[in-house]
């Protein structure tokens, strides 16, 4: 079987029938909400996936960051298997092991106090959101129930975190949406101040902007939001869905600002691809959500809750962390090598640990496109950048390779 990271592998195109098949009756039955690359995986292992005819990728988007161990990580995988003979679900009316001591993993991690937990990082957002208004009831500021966001920012697709979303191509058509948010431009502190008033329960931020194109917050910026918000009452809340769980090369992406958030989120990486969220607060905050405030059937799973302990634990090894800023910086630096020899064709490559963006001067969907051809996977954020966000297990070989990958797929004439 040919291997696609060969220097032949974009001119010897081996069968694709299963796959072909399968996307063919993925036409057929699901809902065409999603524009998914011509690929049906199959299997993966490490920073390696196959798919259905046999083909092997090297997958440097990482689930979009939610694979920080790579594909089947065996002390993951253990631990899930080991929990999936003992206890499936019992749902949040009883308690569970994996779930408070997962609870006790972030809370250790993060110097927060309590902990929430759900599916994904859309509700983990929307919990925040509600956090945040029923906090400013508790203290007497029922007035207070607007948020500050900011534009290019995503955090979810419910009707509340599409709202909380500054980009208007996501809430097209699902109008009227939720009063009481205001879209300042990122990282602009005047801004800031200006929209805040007496009405403004919460800012909500990402310490780097995923979706709006892989790009982290100015310095100081996060440290002067939590001193701006201490000064007006209002709740700071960090959206980590993206950045939590080491992906800049610290635990919490708000964690190199040296803040404490009121509240912050998490899901994409935490149960390593299993479908588990989290919200984590302070003690003040917690305690506006008495039972019966907010719920989920299934969230903190005993199984997902499992996944999501073994990965926070290898999480939290310094040596891992110290890892993904190594890694982080020569990945880095070698596309930013690429952007000086390419000027004309590279705007930018920037990022923090192992989520980097490299912003192209066109449109960066054929890139993608002829980057997969050569075997190697990344995917959009935003029309004009290529995004990375690899295991913490990838090597400066797999790094380079898809250096070169990209390199390639830039020197590619245009189809036609």
């Amino acid at each position: 079987m040919l291997n696609p990271l060969s220097p032949t592998a974009a001119v010897q195109r081996p069968s694709t029938a299963q796959s072909q098949a399968w996307m063919e009756r993925a036409r057929i039955n699901l809902l065409q909400n999603y524009k998914q690359q011509p690929l049906v995986l199959e299997r993966g292992q490490g920073t390696r996936v196959w798919d259905a005819d046999g083909r092997e990728y090297l997958d440097l988007l990482g689930g979009i960051a939610t694979l920080p161990f790579g594909h089947c990580h065996p002390e993951i995988t253990a631990a899930v298997k080991a929990q999936l003979d003992k206890l499936w679900h019992v749902s949040n009316v009883f308690y569970s092991e994996p779930q408070i001591a997962l609870a006790e993993k972030l809370l250790l991690a993060s110097g927060l106090d309590r902990a929430f937990f759900c599916n994904s990082g859309a509700e983990a957002n929307e919990a925040l959101l509600k956090l945040a208004r029923k906090t400013q009831k508790e203290r007497g500021q029922k007035e207070r129930v607007e948020f500050i966001c900011f534009e290019r920012s995503f955090h979810g697709r419910t009707l509340a975190t599409v709202t909380a979303t500054g980009q208007p191509k996501y809430q097209q058509g699902f109008e009227p949406l939720l009063p009481g948010v205001l879209h300042v431009p990122y990282g602009d502190l005047a801004a800031v101040r200006r929209a805040m008033g007496p009405r403004t329960a919460a800012v909500l931020v990402e310490p780097i902007q995923g979706e709006g194109g892989v790009r982290p917050a100015p310095e100081g910026f996060l440290r002067a939001l939590r001193a701006l918000c201490d000064e007006a009452g209002a709740l700071l809340l960090v959206d980590e869905v993206q950045t939590g769980l080491g992906r800049t090369g610290r635990m919490f992406g708000f964690q190199h600002a040296g803040i404490r958030p009121d509240g912050f989120s998490l899901a994409k990486g935490l149960g390593n691809g299993l479908p588990i969220g989290a919200m984590v607060c302070t003690e003040e905050a917690g305690r506006a959500l008495v039972p019966g405030t907010h719920g989920s059937t299934f969230g903190g799973n005993p199984v997902t809750a499992a996944a999501a302990l073994a990965t926070v634990t290898l999480a939290m090894e310094p040596s891992v962390l110290a890892s993904v800023r190594t890694k982080g910086e020569y990945f880095l630096t070698g596309l930013r090598r690429l952007a000086a020899e390419l000027p004309g064709q590279v705007v930018d490559a920037r990022g923090q640990g192992l989520l980097i963006g490299v912003e192209l001067a066109v449109d960066a969907g054929p890139v993608v496109g002829r980057m997969r051809e050569q075997g190697v996977l990344s995917n959009l954020a935003g029309e004009r950048t290529v995004r990375f966000a690899p295991a913490y297990t990838v090597t400066d070989e797999e790094m380079d390779r898809g250096i070169l990958a990209l390199r390639r797929a830039l020197a590619a004439p245009p189809p036609g």
